[in-house]
């Protein structure tokens, strides 16, 4: 403990010469999204429940402050963090027992590419079998979750921090890079504390081959996000006898966005929180307790507060989810098809620009129409898990609202990331594609 405390406090004192860059506001805007973060998670459960909803009228916001949590509520229980914990084991357990294939990531700043073990859909289609033939036979309650959802968003923001602690931590140890450190994410050894720790120390933390960043990205915050999905239309089911249109679509469509995701699980080995980020605070709670607790926040306000549809605007959500995913996938697949083989027959036509690092910059298709196009199919399929929750409250579209700020926020990341790394080759790019996120609007 003694060496550990030494070595963090001399890289502190070493980093801090090298004039750090900061994202996210620096050490105190890392300090409050550490601490707003769960604010939210529980502000969204406070301000929007069966009890109460917040709308855009003054009286209804005014009246914020004065808001309670329905009786009953349990915020804690032993219970809540056995069935997190257990659900964490059992996402380990699966990924290390069953097959799966392995592929390369991307060249690392130390010139080696890591090997990862990719099994995401098969722990998918087995966890929905077993859960499937739990409620079947009566041993499972899948509604459970609704009862006691704020109890395990607890469990999860505990297990979070205790996890982003511990690796940073670890971050100090041994490794195999030069002098026997670890590899380092570039912007996350700044040798600021709080900072470091928000933003991930280490790279690619891992328990021999186990890579703890990639497990923790996909599986048991995706898989566990359509569960509570499924907990609460198997609730509503329980107690109408049915499950509403609006409860249908939305499960359906984020059943497709987990599988999709799963499916094409390769395709994060190039994503920046792979390749550039390191693994701390910001992404163990955005994988394991963000994404899961606040993205089924519209399965959970049908179910609190039944919408009924006109088949004419059941439609128009219809149009606007196969629009999305259209444009979504369509231009992912058509970026690796290229980067995997310009040759390709299905990617021969596109233009492109060359740039002094032997790469291409696609300047046609779909990645002619903006820097970002998927980014905008990912935005409307956001749009589509909304609407089914109609317009009588605000607090439902949070997820669209913080999503587009988030992909605004995103594309300026990547946007410097590209400008470092391609530098006036991506000034002629840009030129070329002038629209980052929406055609003729940003």
């Amino acid at each position: 403990t003694t060496n550990l405390r030494e070595k963090m406090v001399a890289t502190r004192r070493q980093t801090k010469k090298a004039n750090p860059h900061y994202e996210f506001g620096g050490p105190i805007g890392a300090l409050g999204i550490v601490i707003g973060l769960p604010a939210v998670c529980y502000g969204l459960v406070l301000t929007c429940n069966e009890r109460h909803c917040v709308s855009l009228d003054y009286d209804s916001i005014a009246g914020i402050p004065s808001l309670t949590l329905p009786s009953g509520t349990v915020l804690f229980s032993p219970e809540a963090c056995a069935v997190f914990l257990g659900w964490m084991a059992w996402c380990v357990v699966l990924h290390l027992i069953l097959p799966g294939v392995e592929k390369q990531g991307v060249k690392l700043a130390n010139g080696k590419r890591l090997t990862y073990k990719l099994n995401g859909m098969s722990v998918f289609v087995v966890t929905l079998g077993v859960v499937a033939h739990g409620v079947h036979q009566g041993w499972l309650d899948l509604g459970w979750v609704h009862g006691n959802f704020l109890a395990l968003l607890t469990a999860g923001v505990a297990f979070a921090y205790a996890m982003s602690l511990a690796l940073y931590l670890n971050s100090f140890g041994k490794g195999e890079e030069k002098g026997g450190g670890k590899l380092l994410a570039k912007g996350g050894d700044t040798g600021n504390h709080i900072y470091d720790f928000f933003i991930g120390r280490e790279l690619n933390p891992r328990i021999g081959s186990f890579d703890l960043k990639v497990f923790c990205e996909l599986v048991p915050g995706l898989i566990g996000w359509l569960l509570l999905d499924l907990g609460f239309a198997h609730k509503q089911f329980t107690a109408t006898g049915a499950v509403s249109p609006a409860m249908g679509l939305v499960c359906a469509f984020q059943a497709l966005y987990v599988a999709d995701a799963l499916w094409f699980e390769p395709a994060i080995l190039t994503t920046m929180d792979v390749t550039t980020d390191g693994f701390g605070f910001m992404l163990v709670f955005g994988d394991l307790v963000w994404v899961p607790f606040t993205y089924s926040l519209q399965a959970r306000y049908v179910l609190e507060r039944p919408v009924a549809l006109t088949p004419e605007f059941l439609a128009l959500i219809l149009c606007v989810k196969a629009l999305g995913y259209a444009i979504f996938r369509g231009s992912n697949l058509q970026k690796n098809w290229f980067r995997n083989d310009p040759n390709d027959p299905r990617v021969a036509h596109l233009t492109y620009l060359p740039t002094k690092r032997g790469t291409r910059l696609i300047t046609s298709g779909w990645w002619g129409i903006a820097r970002h196009v998927n980014y905008l199919g990912d935005w409307l399929m956001a749009w589509a898990w909304c609407l089914p929750c109609g317009f009588a409250h605000v607090v439902p579209y949070f997820y669209v609202i913080y999503f587009g700020i988030l992909l605004v926020h995103r594309d300026m990341r990547d946007g410097e990331a590209c400008q470092e790394k391609y530098g006036k080759d991506w000034d002629k790019y840009c030129a070329i594609v002038k629209y980052r996120l929406i055609p003729y609007v940003y």
